[in-house]
């Protein structure tokens, strides 16, 4: 198992709970497995998975334990889980590489060229949300994300009333709080959203606080994302606190963990939205991969390659259309040292 760190600089800087950050720093994570080589990725992010520090500890004592095989270093990963996906998504490219198969078969997924991608619609005016959202249509996309939760409420609903107006009834349409609202507020919000036909409502109120959203479910379906990184999908589910979860691999500890999480929210009667947390291309490929290996996937949060002003090799699942391209070699996508 070998380990390299890597800095891929964002195209604009991104507004986090613990600051801002201008570039996506992990590891690439080399092993081989029966003679064949595999690469994953661990991006590493603050509020969501460990620190950077903590992740490159966690690796380090994984090349010791993976010394008594391979289950036991990713069991010895439990608590970093961006070290435990760069692991997981390694020992999978290679496993999947040796079968000659691409990734999403060896998931079990059925053959697939391309899967759904929404676009995200940025916090900005009413002016700029509209153009932003036009664009997106006009190039392919048929979901759209719009953040909403830095401004007042009413001035949220007055741009995605603006945004239906813009793009009609046949887009479907998602709005996003990043837990910025109180209950009173998302309760103020819910009847105009349900006028408006949202797709759903992502994460209005705190991560922990499971029960205020299962009082929220009802006229608009409720979507937990940032709750994901402290409950259970199970957890979720006993709670009544949501319609849809949206899972990102890095958070989860993996593209295995991510792809149990969705089957299991789907067995429950929840759907599943892949997603990531503006991951490098390696993560992203494997995130494309999960989603092409579920049946019928909704629209997946993976059309991000463009928050990055650099990349740790070309794009291999590309966005066109309102889709993200499904690698089809073998494993789940070329190493970067073999670029």
């Amino acid at each position: 198992m070998r380990v390299e760190p890597f800095s891929l600089r964002l195209s604009t800087p991104l507004s986090t709970a613990h600051g801002t950050i201008d570039a996506r720093d992990g590891f690439v994570v080399r092993v081989e497995v029966d003679g064949t080589r595999g690469v994953g990725e661990a991006s590493p992010l603050p509020g969501w998975t460990e620190s950077l520090d903590d992740c490159a500890d966690a690796l380090e004592r994984a090349q010791r334990t993976g010394c008594d095989g391979w289950d036991a270093a990713l069991a010895d990963l439990d608590d970093a889980p961006a070290a435990r996906h760069g692991l997981a998504l390694a020992l999978a490219d290679a496993r999947s590489r040796a079968a000659d198969v691409p990734f999403y078969r060896y998931l079990g997924g059925d053959s697939t060229d391309r899967v759904p991608v929404n676009a995200t619609i940025g916090d900005g005016s009413v002016e700029e949300t509209v153009a932003e959202a036009r664009q997106a249509v006009e190039a392919g996309f048929t979901t759209l994300k719009v953040k909403v939760g830095t401004r007042a409420v009413d001035a949220d609903l007055e741009r995605l009333r603006a945004v239906r107006a813009a793009v009609g009834a046949d887009i479907a349409l998602r709005a996003d709080a990043n837990a910025a609202w109180d209950a009173s507020e998302a309760r103020r919000a819910l009847p105009e959203l349900a006028d408006l036909d949202l797709a759903y409502l992502e994460q209005p109120l705190s991560s922990t606080d499971l029960a205020g959203h299962s009082d929220l479910r009802g006229d608009v379906p409720i979507a937990l994302d940032e709750s994901l990184a402290e409950h259970s999908v199970a957890a979720v589910v006993e709670a009544g606190a949501a319609d849809r979860v949206v899972l990102k691999p890095m958070v989860l500890g993996g593209p295995d963990r991510a792809r149990e999480a969705a089957l299991a929210a789907r067995e429950a009667g929840l759907d599943a939205v892949l997603s990531t947390t503006i991951d490098g291309a390696l993560a992203r490929a494997g995130a494309v991969h999960v989603a092409a290996s579920l049946p019928d996937p909704p629209a997946a949060g993976l059309a991000t390659a463009d928050r990055l002003a650099t990349d740790l090799i070309p794009d291999p699942a590309p966005v066109d259309d309102g889709h993200a391209d499904v690698p089809q070699g073998a494993g789940n996508a070329p190493d970067p040292a073999e670029g």
